[in-house]
């Protein structure tokens, strides 16, 4: 099965950071996820950043490139809208696609 990453990098304003992550956490990716065109999402933070940078990545894993690009073309600038009118100016983002190659699981 083809499977599509889909990552949404988010730098935010510290001050708003704790409200940010709840809202993602409790709004947005719930959101995300109930288009249909993702298998799973993970919010993670990165780890060693410059003392009062605060950065996420959101990652999703499409179902195969349609689901993506359903996702583009029918969902994706309404729930931009959301966080852009939220948290406008105080936050700064980018988006990159990744085709998987080969899926390693572990085997226990």
């Amino acid at each position: 099965m083809e499977q599509i990453i889909y990552n949404v990098t988010v730098s935010i304003d510290p001050a708003i950071e704790q409200d940010w992550v709840s809202w993602m956490c409790e709004v947005h990716i719930p959101d995300v996820m109930a288009t249909g065109c993702f298998l799973e999402g993970r919010m993670s933070k990165m780890n060693d950043e410059e003392e009062g940078a605060c950065t996420y990545a959101m990652t999703y894993v499409a179902y195969s490139q349609e689901h993506l690009s359903d996702y583009q073309h029918n969902h994706a600038a309404r729930l931009q809208v959301d966080h852009k009118s939220r948290y406008e100016g105080r936050f700064a983002a980018f988006r990159s696609t990744l085709n998987v190659i080969q899926h390693f699981p572990h085997e226990r």
